[in-house]
């Protein structure tokens, strides 16, 4: 190997290690004609999404889908009620509940009652927990939709609300890949799929679409934002850049040796794009740009919503600035913060009070700007929880009937779509599978949901779901 070689290897080693380390592979596709190419889409009415997902599996009855007759039915098994059984929309026929023995070996699985009241809000007078005030005083904007049901009753789940496959099924392509995969990006100095918040079970997206299509992740640590960003040595900005000025011309010249080598000129570009990252986030991550005002409406003033609000403001900054898909996961810990098996008030009150007024904020914020009709923002969870009690204080996984909701992008405002049972045991009406939420999503993206396969990956029909139509405007 020619010395030359050598030492330019090391010197963009030493130059560029962060850029290197910030995941180039999530833009020499695009560089190179593929990823953010447009050839799948047509006009959609939302150009971007911000995906907030609660981790562990949020209680449908005490947030979006309240049933006052949980308690009127406190205290009898679900198995006394007319609800024991579920729709089993695998083999399509009814189960009988499973119960659970009591200390003396009799079956007990007692109804919990609602554990918080709840208010109608909007001209739909849509019922909402009186823990999601914030979010219930937006329901206008909202599109709720409470039939949704998934096949894992265990977290797993996470990976199959947003991928539509099981977990212990081969691994396929996120929401978040696919609409990066699908689109033409609106930034080529920032990434089109950006993740924030804690990630245990798929910290992939891409899969057999490859790794260009995984996340990058983000935090609003203003000091260490982006994994491996800075330089191997402490360097001034002005030092950094005229260093990444020599690798320009290095690369350059290396060009003219082989100037159709369209891989070499993709790389070369994509540590341009790198530099430009690491530059760009910590500007958009500088909350301080914004008004006290705002920052008052993310929550910026209050201890246990400062940092969901930062996430949420960053979201917006980075939609405004042309990313496309923007995830934030709440809820920390390998099943997820959510996770109520005992003590679910005390739990989801904590929890709730850390996301509603950010959330609520996030949407005031989007609309006051104009940024709502282009921008989809959802807020969903892997699962509800069960009508029936467990360790007297909390709630099982339940993945037959549990809520999500929409807003923006085209979609309708202040609609409640779908129903569950009197009890919210399992959906009974327009009942939705996940990739149901993915195929609305691309369309209002201007995505074709049906053509986004690739030669030797056959996609299953459930994968591809179907539109809520009824939901949108």
């Amino acid at each position: 190997m020619k010395p030359f070689e050598l030492d330019r290897r090391s010197f963009l080693r030493r130059a560029a290690l962060g850029a290197g380390g910030l995941g180039l592979g999530n833009f020499l596709p695009q560089l190179l004609g593929g990823a953010g190419s447009g050839r799948f889409s047509t006009s959609g009415k939302a150009k971007n999404v911000i995906w907030l997902f609660m981790r562990g599996g949020l209680s449908h009855m005490e947030s979006f889908d309240p049933k006052p007759a949980l308690n009127r039915y406190a205290g009898k098994t679900i198995a006394e009620t007319p609800f024991g059984y579920v729709q089993d929309p695998e083999r399509l026929k009814e189960v009988r509940v499973v119960v659970v023995n009591d200390a003396n070996g009799q079956q007990r699985n007692e109804i919990y009652p609602l554990q918080i009241g709840s208010k109608r809000y909007g001209q739909a007078g849509a019922e909402v927990s009186d823990w999601f005030p914030h979010i219930g005083a937006q329901a206008d904007d909202l599109a709720i939709v409470r039939s949704m049901w998934t096949t894992d009753d265990n977290h797993g789940a996470q990976v199959q609300f947003h991928s539509g496959r099981h977990m212990l099924d081969a691994r396929v392509p996120t929401i978040g890949a696919w609409v990066s995969y699908g689109l033409k990006t609106l930034n080529r100095g920032l990434p089109e799929f950006i993740s924030m918040g804690p990630r245990f079970f798929d910290k992939r997206d891409g899969h057999y679409l490859g790794p260009a299509y995984d996340a990058v992740p983000l935090s609003v640590d203003p000091k260490n934002p982006l994994p491996f960003a800075n330089p191997e040595l402490e360097l001034s900005n002005e030092e950094q850049r005229l260093e990444f000025d020599l690798v320009r011309r290095l690369n350059r010249l290396r060009g003219r040796q082989y100037p159709r080598d369209r891989a070499l000129q993709a790389r070369s570009q994509a540590y341009d794009l790198a530099y430009h990252m690491q530059t760009a986030i910590p500007e958009i991550l500088d909350f301080d740009r914004e008004s006290a005002e705002t920052r008052s409406l993310y929550g910026f003033d209050q201890d246990n919503t400062r940092s969901f609000g930062q996430q949420l403001l960053g979201a917006r900054r980075l939609v405004e600035r042309g990313v496309r898909f923007v995830q934030i996961m709440h809820g920390d810990g390998a099943a997820g913060a959510w996770d109520s098996h005992s003590g679910l008030k005390s739990n989801h009150s904590k929890l709730a009070a850390q996301v509603d007024l950010p959330t609520a904020g996030l949407i005031q914020d989007l609309k006051q700007r104009g940024m709502l009709d282009e921008t989809i923002v959802i807020f969903a969870t892997e699962f509800g929880r069960t009508p029936g009690s467990q360790n007297a204080d909390g709630r099982d996984h339940h993945p037959f009937g549990f809520s999500i909701w929409m807003a923006g992008g085209g979609l309708k405002g202040g609609v409640v779509h779908g129903a569950t049972d009197e009890i919210g045991f399992h959906a009974v009406e327009n009942r939705h599978y996940v990739t149901d939420v993915h195929a609305t999503l691309l369309h209002q993206l201007g995505l074709d949901h049906k053509a986004l396969e690739i030669p030797g990956h056959k996609r299953l029909e459930r994968d591809f779901g179907h539109v809520i139509h009824d939901i949108i405007a």
